[in-house]
């Protein structure tokens, strides 16, 4: 969009100019936001257009609208502000209780419910100005193995995409900083009342109608697994996307599902479900927070992921 030589010789606060008359859609408010003269935000549109080569903005009786090269230009925009307004928090002292940052947070849906409110808390009472985003983290369809299964997780975290994952693997390559979050293993959630309950044992439970976890609407999952080694199968007469989907179906139905025990003792009795052990072997895994080593020198980057996951000297503070 901009060459070398017209960054020689631009001044790149018009691009900042920019964004907020393209959110304003008018030059007088755009002023006022920008602590500027209505003339002197006028001067700058004039720069910006020479230096574009378009008009960008049409007067209208009440305001401006944006061309169509304009609209165009607002991503990529939008995309050079945000890296720079990166570097500059990142070479400033990094203070929590001041800090107006954004972190990206990616996890499973299951595992999000169970650090984000916490977390939450957390911000608001030592930094109310940063904000979060959250991504839904997805294992590969159909892959078992737990280092493959979440690979996408680590190049989506390379690539910036995000700053934090949490994610079941105990497999994490060297070139990430890895700290575990929590253990975690499987209950059976139903809803209040469901037969089940006065009988639950392994053949009971293969006789149940279940209901499955799976972005793809895959039915086959790890439960599967552990039945087939003991020479048992069930039904599996629904597939969700979502473990809070999965929450509410479960209230109003015979299903019953296999769902995170540290989610459901959170999230369940909203919904009036309850839960009971596994009648098969249960299976741990460690949920850990990870992130770029060589992005760890950020100290926002550090100090967010402290909070997440404390070190275990600490444990007693940790916040699911």
């Amino acid at each position: 969009m901009l060459n070398r030589i017209d960054l020689s010789r631009s001044d790149l606060n018009l691009l900042v100019l920019f964004e907020v008359v393209l959110d304003e859609r008018h030059v007088g408010r755009a002023a006022e936001r920008l602590a500027l003269t209505p003339s002197a935000v006028s001067h700058g549109l004039g720069r910006l257009r020479r230096l574009l080569n378009d008009p960008l903005f049409l007067k209208t009786p009440r305001g401006v609208l944006p061309t169509a090269r304009a609209m165009e230009l607002a991503g990529p925009i939008a995309d050079i502000l945000a890296r720079a307004r990166d570097v500059i928090s990142t070479a400033e002292p990094f203070d929590p209780k001041n800090s107006t940052r954004r972190f990206t947070i990616g996890a499973p849906d299951g595992v999000t419910a169970v650090f984000l409110r916490p977390l939450l808390a957390e911000l608001h009472r030592a930094a109310p100005g940063i904000d979060i985003g959250v991504r839904q983290l997805l294992p590969v369809p159909g892959e078992m193995s737990p280092e493959r299964a979440w690979r996408t997780a680590f190049g989506d975290l390379e690539a910036g995409a995000m700053d934090i994952a949490v994610i079941p693997s105990f497999h994490i390559p060297t070139r990430f900083h890895a700290r575990s979050l929590y253990d975690e293993d499987f209950v059976i959630a139903m809803r209040v009342g469901h037969p089940f309950a006065d009988d639950p044992t392994l053949e009971r439970y293969c006789e149940m109608q279940h209901l499955v976890v799976s972005f793809t609407g895959d039915p086959h999952g790890f439960v599967d697994e552990i039945l087939a080694t003991q020479g048992y199968s069930r039904r599996i007469s629904l597939t969700v996307p979502n473990f809070m989907f999965a929450l509410a179906v479960v209230a109003d139905t015979d299903l019953i599902s296999a769902l995170p025990r540290r989610f459901v003792a959170m999230h369940a009795a909203r919904f009036g479900v309850i839960s009971l052990e596994s009648p098969f072997p249960p299976t741990t895994f460690q949920l850990n927070a990870i992130a770029p080593r060589a992005a760890m020198i950020d100290a926002g980057l550090a100090w967010i992921f402290d909070l997440l996951a404390p070190k275990r000297a600490g444990s007693h503070n940790r916040l699911p």
